[in-house]
């Protein structure tokens, strides 16, 4: 018999569940009942491990002659016993892998693992829009373990069924996977349950506790907390759900929603927070924009082609754009969003994190703490944000088309004498060998004239200017541009000056372009897909770690106590437009273009 991997001795349903803690090591001292030749020469001798249910000898191996061979304790030892089991001793028994996991006193359903994803604040939109049905689209990948349940946990009264209804209306299948879905959501919402409770209830979450242990089996148990919820009950949760409702098995994780705070001050209170009742590893800090596709394709573009490492510097870079706009207002959200404003909710998490994600050394591997070390350096190196590199609008009233939109004060919940801008402008510079010099151009806002997310990086001109000289055609203002689009319509293309076909000499400006809908007929998935994925299999990359989020706001919490002392008045633009004027004044500052001004072809 071929010698035998350890993984037939394992009932592991996924290799990303191996995470198991200590404390549900089982401790049945018993003896292993199995009996198998020893090949030797003459004469064989065949090892019998018996059964013993009594105390006067325990744990001892009799050899066939009636010899006590040297006392093992084999439940600790079981992993050793496997290990003669891989290197053949075992190997001319003819014993089948079932019989030996028998014979060896190995409980099937002992190492399977289960994983109870609780969604708490099942009732909100967010997790409506985007949680479940992206843990139904892993659902229907075949991502997820053979074990798993989904628990809501939300004050609203609610049952089972009323869940399964609600969720049900927001679940789709891939546009180019159709088989079977009416098939697979029924077996997806099966899966699902409900459970009502206070947020700072430890009560309430042992009562959620009992009913996961049920639907556990008595597995090892895996947990996943999705915190859905206000950022000011994040920690009433958090410590109900460790002291209550922790695995008491396998891992016990927490996702959290940004924002991570207001401030350096209030991050740092909250981290602390957290930290008394969870570790490091277990508290994923999600920003679902790490999790899109051409966000995670920014390190493959750049590590992966050699015609793009060599020039990601300041000797070619003129000047990099992270670019954010939003064709809508708050609709009804005034109310949180006043609070915050769009420096925090928009450019000190998304865009900062992919300006880091870009700007970044080349890490030692992918590990996640090599990716993120190499992130934090940046953040680190990068200048502190001055009042002066910083436009800031508000949107106002305006009638396009015969219909009329709402500014910003007109909504019910924001306070009439706001300030707090919904548009900003802001140049970031990095104090390093590779980015000195080089301006690193944030926008962010609401109700503007598109909706996107996109970066540019626009290169320098070529020395000499030969064309220029010669035929009159200023490539100053036709330099090479790299546009990595983010959303909508996912693409990658590069601007390159080329000749117009003809007898004359002509220049124009061309795409070459990846147009992610023409060239890959597969479905993106959407960013929480990914990272609630890798929440699960404990995987860190796209998540932020606190070190990481304390130099993130240290770039930005000077500037924005300054804005709020100050009350400072934003400059007014109308609903639709392409934002203040101030912010071309800024770019212009530092002899920048925006790139999302001209047509794109």
């Amino acid at each position: 018999m071929a010698s035998l991997s350890s993984a037939q001795y394992r009932s592991y349903s996924s290799n990303s569940f191996r995470q198991s803690s200590s404390n549900g090591q089982r401790h049945n001292h018993r003896l292993l009942s199995f009996c198998s030749p020893i090949p030797r020469r003459s004469p064989p001798v065949v090892l019998c491990l018996q059964q013993s249910q009594g105390n006067s000898r325990p744990n001892v191996v009799l050899m066939q002659d009636g010899a006590v061979a040297t006392p093992v304790n084999l439940a600790q030892k079981k992993e050793e016993t496997v290990k003669k089991l891989e290197d053949g001793l075992l190997s001319s028994s003819g014993i089948s892998t079932e019989e030996l996991k028998e014979a060896a006193g190995f409980d099937v359903n002992e190492n399977e693992s289960s994983v109870s994803i609780t969604v708490v604040g099942a009732s909100g939109d967010l997790a409506k829009k985007k949680i479940f049905p992206a843990l139904f689209a892993l659902y229907y990948e075949g991502c997820l373990p053979k074990h798993f349940t989904v628990f809501g946990y939300a004050r609203s009264k609610m049952t089972d069924a009323e869940l399964r209804n609600m969720v049900s209306k927001t679940l789709t299948c891939r546009i180019d996977q159709r088989e079977n879905c009416g098939e697979k959501i029924d077996q997806f919402l099966k899966r699902c349950f409900y459970h009502s409770g206070q947020y700072d209830s430890q009560e309430h979450f042992a009562a959620l506790d009992k009913k996961l242990k049920e639907h556990e089996g008595g597995r090892e148990s895996n947990r996943l907390f999705y915190l859905s919820i206000p950022p000011n009950i994040f920690i009433d949760a958090v410590k109900c759900a460790s002291s209550s409702a922790s695995a008491a098995s396998g891992w016990t994780r927490v996702i959290v929603e940004k924002p991570f705070g207001r401030d350096s001050e209030s991050s740092a209170a909250l981290t602390k927070a957290l930290k008394q009742y969870l570790t490091e590893d277990q508290i994923f800090r999600i920003d679902h924009y790490l999790g899109k596709e051409l966000v995670e394709n920014l390190s493959v573009l750049r590590f992966s082609n050699l015609i793009f490492e060599p020039l990601w510097s300041r000797q070619y870079i003129r000047n990099v754009q992270l670019i954010f706009s939003e064709d809508f207002g708050t609709e009804g959200r005034g109310g949180y969003f006043d609070n915050y404003g769009i420096i925090r909710d928009i450019m000190q998490n998304h865009l900062l994190q992919i300006l880091a994600l870009f700007a970044m050394e080349t890490p030692v591997s992918l590990d996640a703490e090599d990716i993120r070390n190499e992130k934090v350096k940046v953040l680190r190196s990068m200048r502190t944000l001055r009042l002066e590199d910083v436009v800031i609008g508000q949107y106002k009233s305006h009638t396009r088309g015969g219909v009329t939109h709402p500014g910003y004060t007109d909504d019910k919940t924001v306070p009439k004498d706001s300030v707090t801008p919904t548009f900003a402008a802001a140049a970031l510079f990095i104090d390093n060998p590779r980015w000195d010099g080089v301006p690193f151009l944030m926008k962010a806002g609401k109700a503007l004239h598109s909706k996107g997310a996109e970066i540019r990086v626009q290169f320098r001109h070529v020395p000499g200017n030969l064309y220029n000289r010669n035929i009159g055609t200023d490539l100053d203002q036709a330099t090479n541009e790299l546009v990595i689009r983010v959303q909508p319509d996912e693409a990658i293309y590069l601007k390159i000056n080329n000749k117009v076909p003809g007898l004359g000499m002509r220049l124009d400006r061309s795409n070459l372009n990846l147009l992610y809908s023409t060239r890959y007929s597969k479905e993106i998935p959407d960013a929480y897909e990914r990272l609630l994925l890798d929440a699960i299999e404990g995987e860190r990359r796209l998540f932020i770690r606190s070190d990481e989020l304390d130099a993130a706001w240290s770039l930005f919490t000077p500037v924005l106590k300054e804005l709020e002392e100050k009350r400072t008045i934003p400059e007014y633009y109308p609903y639709g437009s392409r934002g203040p004027v101030g912010a071309h004044y800024l770019a212009a500052r530092y002899k920048v273009r925006w790139g999302d001004l001209g047509i794109e072809q």
